[in-house]
């Protein structure tokens, strides 16, 4: 499948042969255990270890992040389920890690986890590779590229070749890019890492993660940790997922699109500063996103001048929910100060296009400021 389309890969990938008078995706297995007699070598055994409904999902995943290649895919209960069978199946007390400081929010609990456990950890901002600075002698690089909120860049590439001559692991968190927009597997990373919450199945009715690796050494790591911590998905939320990755390609291209345009627009407001979209020629970051992105995603992060006139800005919008969470059908925006936790100011938004017309999301956006600033 190495050589066909964005768009046909994602409507077929996973799908088992065709069976006479059978679906052509099968419907959601629950099971907690199997039928098993004699020693336990059948691919199904106990729900906690695998079953039929993951097996297809973790093959069109791994269809979509390395087409055409054997990568080993394991699907997660939440994005944060994943991040963590990263980092705790391959680090010990003792070793170092090398975090963006500019990252998920989340991502400071992983790092009072680690540092409980007596695990270094090294932090530096995504934008620079400032990372590279920090990796001798640790054990495991984590990338976020782009980062969320702040929507940095940095060189994958660049910092895989720099950890690996330092013999470090390095794992890349893809959620903003999905497989359709950056394919870290082929940028030299060890791990590809994402919330399948957001862009991935992109409906908002699911939690879901998975984890991609070509070393099936580190597979069996990963997969070991998850069956220890029990942090498997629900059958039919693994079913949804499946279902929804046929319209990936898509969903994602309608956002970009759209993306693209409302960063430009912004750009114009005078009450309106620090926009950020990779795909946007004007960004800082758009000359590295530019060489190893092939979508840019459908996050434009901005600022407004303060609380209020952000919360102004939100409550006037009519076509756009203001709710956490991003890259779902329906336009989602929010004042990211409110959790605290990321280093933004107060009139921060992240907004993350949804499948609306352009001109109707654009429409309601220029509205929305209007009433915002009067």
């Amino acid at each position: 499948m190495s050589t066909l389309g964005d768009g046909t890969r994602a409507v077929r990938a996973g799908l088992p042969a065709p069976e006479q008078f059978e679906p052509t995706l099968p419907g959601p297995v629950f099971a907690a255990h199997f039928h098993l007699s004699g020693d336990p070598v059948g691919p199904y055994t106990y729900g906690r270890e695998t079953n039929p409904t993951w097996t297809l999902l973790e093959q069109a995943i791994g269809e979509l992040e390395a087409p055409g290649e054997e990568v080993g895919t394991t699907v997660f209960a939440s994005g944060m389920a994943a991040i963590t069978a990263v980092l705790l199946s391959q680090v010990r007390s003792g070793d170092a890690v090398v975090l963006p400081d500019d990252g998920y929010q989340a991502l400071p609990l992983v790092r009072d986890q680690l540092t409980a456990y007596g695990v270094e950890v090294r932090t530096a901002p995504t934008g620079g590779d400032a990372q590279s600075a920090l990796l001798e002698g640790a054990k495991l690089l984590w990338i976020e590229s782009p980062s969320n909120p702040g929507l940095d860049v940095c060189d994958i590439r660049r910092l895989v070749e720099a950890a690996h001559a330092a013999g470090v692991l390095v794992a890349v968190d893809n959620t903003l890019a999905t497989p359709i927009g950056q394919r870290p597997l082929e940028l030299g990373a060890d791990f590809s890492v994402a919330s399948d919450t957001k862009g991935m199945t992109g409906h908002g009715d699911l939690l879901l993660g998975h984890v991609t690796c070509r070393d099936p050494r580190l597979t069996a790591d990963v997969r070991r940790w998850r069956k220890v911590v029990g942090a498997i998905p629900g059958p039919m939320e693994a079913w949804l997922a499946h279902r929804s990755l046929a319209t990936l390609q898509l969903r994602v291209d309608r956002q970009c699109t759209t993306a693209l345009a409302l960063a430009e627009a912004l750009k114009e407001r005078a009450e309106v500063t620090g926009v950020r979209y990779p795909g946007l020629p004007t960004d800082p970051s758009h000359p590295v996103a530019a060489r190893q992105m092939r979508r840019f995603g459908s996050v434009v992060s901005f600022e407004l001048a303060d609380r209020g006139t952000a919360e102004r800005f939100l409550y006037a919008l009519r076509l756009v929910d203001d709710a956490t969470s991003f890259g779902g059908l329906r336009s989602t925006a929010e004042r990211r100060g409110r959790w605290g936790g990321d280093a933004v100011a107060e009139g921060f938004i992240r907004f993350s296009v949804g499948a609306e017309d352009a001109e109707d999301l654009l429409a309601d956006v220029e509205q929305a400021l209007d009433a915002a600033v009067r």
